[in-house]
């Protein structure tokens, strides 16, 4: 006689769902939007089908439009002209970034929502680096006056939540230090504390033109094949006052989400980025997978990891699968 049937457990889709471990809200997910300058733009990135390039105007109407499907937060990144970027990132912090006055068009707007913003120098460096170059080398220290004139910036725009994204060292004490000193105690940093080396950002520096233009980031951002060190960062940008730690990517490093959900009291961010999800949706287009089955797999492992929050492209798919 067999006294244990774990199938018992899975009988119905009823038992099932009330059994279910692992349930992942829209309220979890962040929705990566890109803008760039101009009227009337909605430019497809050829790697990440179904995401654009939105001007302004157009970018108000898609917020508007995910806010019905129960988006409240999102995360921005601007793609900026050539002739824009220098050296020492000079346009990230100018009167006249249109990135500037988009987060506080944006917020005016829907005052409601949670926006989240880039910091790092690639976007707006001639070199592509997240930090300044010299002599060919990233200067760390060189880098943090930069990063902290941007993110005050984008406080006085009105973002929500600060992103440093840059991987250089101590730069959260400084952010939260200037930060603080110029009135902005409110506004949070979601540090990107385990960012990695990865070969899965292609489509995002496509949208953004933003690779290096000569070598790597592997002497800032994290060797693949390291999981402790994960653990120094967080302690190092936990001590130095972020409000939220992430790991990017997420679906390829789901034991360093689990490491940090274990070892930490602070909320767990992971970016499901832009080669994880243009990778499935190759393979959708294929016929290889099916697209909302595969991709409600791939968000909600990376919940089970132990993600609070999940940065995805996915969010509107998601959002829209959810509410039927």
């Amino acid at each position: 006689m067999m006294l244990n049937r774990p199938r018992r457990n899975r009988k119905s889709e009823a038992i099932r769902q009330m059994l279910c471990e692992t349930r992942l809200d829209v309220a979890h997910l962040v929705y990566p939007l890109f803008i760039v300058d101009g009227n009337g733009i909605q430019d497809e990135i050829k790697s990440m089908p179904g995401n654009y390039r939105w001007s302004l105007d157009l970018i108000l109407k898609e917020i508007d439009s995910c806010i019905a499907l129960g988006i409240q937060q999102y995360v921005l990144f601007p793609a900026v002209k050539e002739h824009l970027k220098d050296s020492i990132a000079s346009y990230s912090y100018s009167n006249d970034n249109f990135y500037l006055h988009a987060i506080n068009k944006i917020k005016t707007t829907f005052p409601q929502i949670t926006l989240i913003s880039d910091v790092a120098m690639d976007p707006y460096s001639s070199d592509g680096h997240d930090g300044f170059v010299s002599n060919a080398k990233i200067e760390n220290d060189a880098s943090l006056p930069i990063l902290s004139k941007m993110a005050i910036a984008q406080a006085q725009a009105g973002i929500d939540m600060i992103g440093p994204s840059d991987m250089m060292d101590g730069r959260v004490a400084y952010l939260r230090e200037d930060l603080d000193k110029a009135g902005f105690m409110d506004t949070s940093i979601i540090s990107y504390t385990a960012k990695y080396a990865s070969a899965y950002y292609g489509p995002f520096r496509d949208a953004l033109d933003s690779a290096p233009k000569a070598g790597d980031k592997k002497t800032y951002q994290m060797n693949p094949a390291n999981k402790m060190e994960a653990l120094r960062e967080a302690e190092l940008d936990t001590m130095e006052g972020a409000d939220i730690l992430m790991v990017k990517p997420a679906t390829l490093y789901l034991d360093v989400i689990q490491l940090l959900k274990q070892n930490s009291h602070l909320p767990i961010a992971a970016y499901n980025v832009s080669g994880e999800c243009s990778m499935l949706m190759a393979a959708a287009q294929k016929g290889y997978l099916d697209y909302e089955a595969a991709m409600q797999e791939m968000l909600i492992s990376i919940a089970r990891a132990g993600a609070d929050i999940i940065l995805t492209y996915f969010a509107k798919d998601y959002a829209g699968l959810i509410k039927g």
